[in-house]
Formats: C-alpha cells, structure tokens, sequence
C-alpha cells in the first residue's frame, strides 16, 4: 500500500512550470501544500525507519536478558532441589530452622528481605543456602530487566507504527491533492517530470566519471551508488534495483566493507563529524531536522543520492540546504 501512495509524490515545482492552462493561483496554492505534504511525509517516513533499527537491536536485546533469564531460573531450581534434602533432613529430626521456612515460603521476597536476621549458624554452614540467595537475587535483578526491555519494545513498536501511518495520511492527502487537478494537467505533469528526471540522469552519469579517480573505501561506496543512477526511489527499499535514501547509504558502504543501519538519523552517529567546508567524496552529508535524509558527498558541491518517491538515484548539488531541508552534517567513515 505504502509503494501505491508512494508513487503520487511528485515534485511541486512542476507544476507551474508546465500547466500553463490551469488557473495559477490554484495551482500556486496546490504546489504549497503538496510540498509541505511531502516534507511531512519525509520526516514521519525516516522516523519510522529510525524506530524499525531501534526494535531490532531492542529485540537483540530482549533476546538475550530472556536468555539470561532462563538460564539464571534453571540454577535457582537446581539449588532448591539440593536444599529439599537439607530440609528433609531437618525436618525428620525435629523441624526446619527459620531460614528454610522461608526459603520454601509462597513468597520468596520473604527469603531475601529477611536473610540478613536468618539464623547465622545455617547460613555458614550451607553453601548450598549461600548460593541460593545469591543466584535468587540475580535472577530477580534479570527479571526486572526482561520487564524493562519488554515495555520499551511495546513503545517502540508503537512509535514505528504510527509513524508508518502518520507517512501514509500525508502521502494519501499529496493524492487527494493530485486528483482533484484535470486529467489533462496530471498527465502533463507525469510527463514533464519525466522529461527532467530523462535529463537528471544524463547529466548524473557525467558526474559520476569523476569517481573514478577516487581510492579506498570512499572510492569503492561512491562508484557502488553512482552505477545505482537511473534506479527507482522507493520505500524502505535496498536495492538491487529499488532505493531509498539509506538504503542506498547502506549499501553502497556495505560494498566497502562498512556496516551501517538502514536509517538517516541512525547513520548520523557513525564515524567521524566534519564541517561542510571540509567535506571530501565518499563523505556521508544529513540533511533536515530531526535529520531525514541522506547522500554521498561526490566533490564540487555534489552528492549522490535517492532523493524521493517518484524520482531516481542522481547526482545533485546543494548548498546549506537541499529544497527545504537543512544542512544538518556531515560524518567520514
């Protein structure tokens, strides 16, 4: 569903440029709201795939403490066992002593809260009853992990999800927007967008022979994306033939031998911060904020990049913004 509403998000700025025979104060007023849509639409969309890379590491996590958890149970119930002879023991020859009454209480909060007045002579004597108490209270602090992560997996889970459908009512308003204009002035936008993305990518594959000079691992990730040119935006993808922003990031550094999540603002904490004025190519540059998108600095201004629904893999040049997106970074991997 996300791919079918994905596709209706075309640039504003063609609008004006090429429906010469619609009413332009309507169409002025279109471009505005389309534009602010899918700015909208963007930061929801890279917000969801920040929260998708935090659940996975949450689940991880989760994963492992449960783990942990399970383990800890089994030596909590191997050293009860050892403890029931002690207890049988004792009860055989005239009753069991305080501290195992407690120990085999319905409440074991019991046991713990009150082992420091438990009757001294027992505890030195039972190693057993030492380990228990020890073991008890490790699994209890696990426990209370396991409860912790669990709820922050439910928040998460949560945030993901609404920001997914936060993405989609933006993106469906760009296509009510869309559909109110005459049949005539849509297919005349389609193909005028088409025509400019025809031209972004014959000039993209000019400036992409500039990568070939370029060594190690930048060198390696700028010349993966920049043979992506021409390849469609979409949605959460990764390729082979289908990108967005991070996916292509992602890639195209995994490629070099560098490992980064599948987000923006995920990617931003990697490597190393450099200034605008100091970027070098295979630098990766942010963009908006909270940051939503991404590209690989190519020189000269330029960077390569997935830039948005309905376009495809390009070079560009930007400035301290890129459209209404801020400049927001830069890092060198």
């Amino acid at each position: 569903m996300a791919a079918r509403i994905w596709v209706w998000l075309i640039s504003g700025a063609m609008i004006l440029a090429f429906v010469p025979n619609a009413n332009a104060a309507n169409l002025k007023d279109v471009q505005a709201k389309v534009e602010a849509l899918q700015e909208e639409a963007a930061m929801a969309a890279e917000g969801a795939q920040a929260a998708k890379v935090e659940l996975g590491k949450l689940n991880k996590t989760l994963k492992s403490v449960q783990a942990k958890a399970a383990t800890q149970q089994g030596n909590v119930s191997e050293l009860q066992k050892s403890l029931s002879s002690i207890a049988i023991a004792q009860y055989k020859s005239g009753g069991l002593s305080q501290s195992l009454e407690l120990l085999f209480s319905s409440d074991p909060t019991l046991f713990l809260s009150s082992a420091g007045s438990l009757d001294a002579i027992t505890r030195k004597k039972s190693i057993q009853l030492r380990n228990f108490t020890a073991a008890t209270q490790r699994l209890t602090a696990t426990t209370l992990t396991v409860n912790d992560k669990l709820a922050l997996v439910k928040a998460t889970q949560a945030r993901l999800t609404a920001q997914m459908n936060a993405a989609q009512s933006k993106l469906a308003q760009a296509e009510e927007l869309l559909a109110k204009l005459e049949k005539a002035d849509r297919e005349r936008i389609l193909a005028a967008q088409l025509a400019s993305e025809d031209a972004d990518q014959k000039s993209s594959l000019i400036d992409a022979e500039s990568a070939n000079k370029i060594s190690g691992r930048a060198g390696i990730a700028l010349r993966f994306a920049l043979k992506q040119i021409g390849d469609k935006y979409v949605f959460g993808a990764a390729g082979p033939i289908k990108w967005d922003c991070s996916g292509l990031t992602m890639r195209a550094f995994q490629a070099a031998g560098v490992s980064l999540p599948h987000s923006s603002r995920a990617q931003a904490h990697y490597g190393k911060s450099v200034a605008r004025n100091k970027l070098l190519p295979g630098d990766l540059v942010f963009f908006g904020k909270p940051i939503s998108h991404v590209g690989i600095y190519l020189g000269g201004g330029k960077m390569v990049h997935a830039p948005r629904p309905g376009s495809r893999v390009k070079v560009v040049s930007f400035g301290s913004s890129l459209g209404s997106k801020r400049f927001a970074g830069a890092i060198r991997l």
